[in-house]
């Protein structure tokens, strides 16, 4: 593709198409899958619990961390939500199970008290994603913005399914790859110019 511009158009194209088709996954067969990638993420980052983790609540079928995250939790790991403020960096806030939460952002509940911290690792929800670890998000930017401004980068484990896999998202230079993508398939440590690295 030939400039921003151009890409821009086909990312707005794309996004509907890739959350439709998560959409129309039956409810049994998202339990499969984000179990499956439950277990893979145990089992690949076992010392998980031993760091600050930022999650993400679950949006238009994205995989459900909070199983995953409340068992950290019961391991003693401490846990934060990103708040979101448009056109800006995100901030985290720590989370516990039961906390007070107020509608944040296109309706998705933040945390209403609670330390702002910042996180060693970081789930991320990929609407698209390709080869090199690059995401398809929802348009705002805000994960590429939060890492980027980070004076210490997280771990960024970007979460999301196979039939969200894209031959490229035609990365541009604001474009933050993963450090490690899991799918309910597989997961990969991305290199960014020679394609993926399976596990």
């Amino acid at each position: 593709m030939q400039g921003w511009e151009e890409v821009r158009a086909w990312r707005k194209a794309t996004r509907p198409a890739l959350i439709d088709a998560r959409l129309a996954v039956p409810r049994e067969e998202r339990s499969r899958r984000d179990a499956l990638i439950t277990a893979r993420i145990e089992a690949l980052l076992p010392d998980l619990a031993e760091r600050r983790i930022g999650f993400y609540w679950p949006f238009k079928g994205e995989y459900d961390p909070r199983p995953l995250v409340r068992a950290l939790h019961g391991r003693g790991a401490r846990l934060a939500l990103p708040v979101v403020e448009k056109a800006r960096p995100m901030r985290f806030r720590e989370w516990w199970p039961h906390m007070r939460m107020v509608p944040g952002i296109w309706d998705i509940p933040v945390p209403d008290e609670g330390e702002w911290v910042r996180p060693e690792a970081l789930l991320v929800p990929l609407l698209g994603f390709d080869g090199r670890g690059y995401r398809l998000g929802y348009g705002g930017g805000y994960y590429d913005r939060t890492l980027a401004a980070m004076p210490e980068k997280p771990l960024a484990i970007g979460i999301g399914f196979e039939q969200s896999r894209l031959p490229t998202i035609h990365p541009q230079p604001h474009d933050v790859p993963m450090d490690l993508i899991i799918t309910e398939r597989l997961a990969f440590r991305p290199e960014p110019d020679s394609g993926e690295a399976g596990a």
